[in-house]
Parts: structure tokens; C-alpha cells; sequence
């Protein structure tokens, strides 16, 4: 007990030095950390007043380039911020991340360590959820981020540092999977057999989209990256609020940020559950969430960008189950586990709800119509 209070001593002393170098007036509290992401750690400081703030601190051994990331996530706010003059005020730090400047006016510290701290304030009475339960949240959340890219729509996408080079690149995600095959330990290799063999039967279909935005069929655009359920935040009465976590905004096609999206609106299950009954491709979530995101981007898309929404869920779903193995046989060395086959548990769950939204395809293809 002496030891866990230590240390947790040890970080509250850290965190407070962190957050006094920013630009506020506010008194830290206390601090709860918010466990909900695989790369960074991400914590809420409490203060003696409102507001109260989230504290980050980001992963630069996955993102090589952290000041750039931070510069992405501020210019895309502040972008955002411009279009919402004409609301209150109250509105407008509700819609969109707000992110504090360091006393020397920078937008993140680096600590003694080395490590990368960003700022920015709490959204008051929010909820986050990992399942989606109901088709009102789905649809919330095809609105949110139908809105999200209308509104990044007209910032220069080739202005942002792509933060993950090849993030969705599926030809460099079949390298990274090969090369693990090489040097995976043999234990790791026999658990996974039956998934190498699933990936390799979809190498070809998988890569489709890649081929057209690589002829330039599909407009490169500013895009998120990481559309995951928990990435969105709700009011207490399930009303969409806003789109969080833009670590990963980058340039891109749109089919990453609905094909993404879809894979966790639609899964029945966490993505780590490991009852894989559970795990089914829900259709009418799908169905709603898709009319949400449609009544804002409809008119954005072209004919060959909503032909191809249906196979940008399938993608999404094989290249983050295909992420999750490659990560498995390697070692995991890239996501946060909690055991030692978390990362094959992940490979599974996306791997039926592959298999369930496949099955179900002839009942989903029409919905765009």
C-alpha cells in the first residue's frame, strides 16, 4: 500500500508541474485517468473551479513526429472555431476541442523525460460510449462526423503532416504482416494459422480501394482516422456533441473515416470481447448511422465515393483485425495489451464481425440507394 500510494504521489506531483505551465488560472485538484485509448495516456485534472481540463500525454514512440501532430490537431480546431463564430459561446466550446497554450505560447510541453503534453479544456456534462446500443446513438454519430468533414472540408488537406505515414495503407500493412510471418515465435505462429490464411485469401479484394485512390479516382480530403464510437462525445441525453481524439487527422479518402466508424457502431460486442456469439455486424445501426452521415455528406460525394462506402466497411474492418495480428505475431509492440493474447483476442472479434457484415452484404448494399 505504502509503495501504490507513492507512486501514485509521484504522479500527481508530475502532472500538477505539467498542467501549471500552461495558460490558466485554474488550481489543480485532483486527477482521474481516462482509459478508454490504445496509444496515449490521457487524464482529467480537476480543479477547485470550473473548468476542468484534459491532460495528455502523447506516444512519440508511435508518433514520430509529435509537435507536427500537435500543429494538426490545433490548425484543425481552430479551423473549425472560425466556422462557429456566429454561435454562443457556449455552443461553440462545446462543438469542437479547445486546446490551451503553454506559458511561453507553445502548444505542448516537453517534460525532463522527454515526453509530449497537450491541454485542453473539459466538455462539461459529456459521456463517451465503447457499444453503441441504440440506433438514435447511431445515427448521432453519422451525424457528427458527416459534420466533422464538411466543416474540414475547404482546409487544405496537403497542409497537415501525416503523422503515421501509410496509416491505412494497405500494401504497407501487408508488408508489416509478411515481415512478421518471418520473425514471429512459433507458438504465436501456430495460434494465428487460421487467420494468416483468412488474410490471404482477401489480399486481393482488400486492396481495391487502395488502387483507386492511388490513380487519383478518389479525392484525397482532411480526414480523422480514428472514427471509433469512443472517439465521439455525447450529451447525458445521447445528443452528438462533437468529434474527439484527433491525433490522427491526416489527409486521406473518406472511405477510412465511415468504413472505420461503421466497424465499432455496428459490432454487437468491445472490440476485445472475446465471447465471439456476441459479435455480430448489426444492419439496422448500420442503416442509421449511414442516414446521418449521408444528410451532411451527400452532396460532397461523388458517384464512385458512395459506390464504394460498402466496401470501406469490409476494409476497415479487415486492416484493423489485420493491425491486430500483425501486432500479435510481433510481439506486441505497437497497442496497450492487458494479457498476453489480447492482441489475437482483437484479431478474432474482428475477424467474425468481418465474417457477419460479409454474410449479411446482399441486405446492406441497397441501403445507399
Amino acid at each position: 500500500m505504502f509503495i501504490q500510494n507513492t507512486f501514485g504521489k509521484m504522479i500527481e506531483e508530475q502532472l500538477k508541474n505539467v498542467f501549471e505551465q500552461f495558460q490558466h488560472q485554474a488550481k489543480f485538484k485532483s486527477y482521474k485517468e481516462l482509459a478508454s485509448g490504445h496509444i496515449n495516456t490521457t487524464y482529467l485534472i480537476k480543479t477547485h473551479d470550473k473548468p476542468y481540463y484534459v491532460l495528455q500525454c502523447l506516444n512519440d514512440h508511435v508518433f514520430t513526429d509529435v509537435p507536427g501532430l500537435i500543429g494538426n490537431k490545433v490548425a484543425i480546431s481552430e479551423h473549425i472555431q472560425n466556422k462557429l463564430k456566429s454561435t454562443s459561446p457556449d455552443v461553440s466550446a462545446s462543438k469542437v476541442l479547445t486546446f490551451l497554450k503553454t506559458k511561453t505560447d507553445q502548444s505542448y510541453v516537453k517534460d525532463i523525460n522527454g515526453n509530449y503534453w497537450n491541454l485542453m479544456y473539459y466538455i462539461d456534462n459529456s459521456i463517451t460510449h465503447e457499444v453503441v446500443s441504440n440506433k438514435s446513438i447511431a445515427y448521432e454519430a453519422g451525424l457528427l462526423m458527416g459534420e466533422f468533414l464538411i466543416m474540414t472540408e475547404d482546409f487544405e488537406a496537403d497542409k497537415l503532416v501525416e503523422v503515421i505515414p501509410k496509416f491505412h495503407d494497405m500494401s504497407y500493412r501487408f508488408r508489416q504482416f509478411e515481415e512478421a510471418l518471418q520473425h514471429a515465435e512459433k507458438e504465436r505462429f501456430s495460434n494465428s494459422e487460421k487467420f494468416i490464411n483468412l488474410v490471404k485469401n482477401l489480399k486481393n479484394e482488400m486492396h481495391i480501394l487502395q488502387q483507386l485512390k492511388d490513380a487519383g479516382k478518389l479525392k484525397m480530403r482532411v480526414t480523422h482516422n480514428d472514427t471509433k464510437i469512443s472517439n465521439m462525445l455525447f450529451d447525458t441525453k445521447n445528443q452528438g456533441i462533437c468529434v474527439i481524439d484527433t491525433d490522427t487527422v491526416m489527409p486521406g479518402i473518406i472511405h477510412y473515416d465511415f468504413g472505420d466508424a461503421i466497424r465499432t457502431i455496428c459490432n454487437t460486442a468491445a472490440e476485445d470481447e472475446t465471447n465471439l456469439n456476441r459479435v455480430e455486424f448489426n444492419v439496422s445501426f448500420y442503416e442509421a448511422y449511414t442516414k446521418g452521415f449521408l444528410k451532411k455528406m451527400k452532396p460532397s460525394l461523388s458517384a464512385l465515393e458512395l459506390q464504394h462506402l460498402p466496401l470501406a466497411v469490409k476494409t476497415m474492418i479487415f486492416i484493423i483485425g489485420l493491425r491486430f495480428l500483425t501486432d500479435y505475431l510481433n510481439g506486441d509492440i505497437y497497442y496497450k495489451t492487458n494479457y498476453e493474447q489480447h492482441n489475437l483476442d482483437r484479431a478474432k472479434n474482428q475477424f467474425k464481425l468481418l465474417e457477419s457484415f460479409t454474410s449479411q452484404s446482399p441486405s446492406i448494399s441497397h441501403l445507399l440507394e
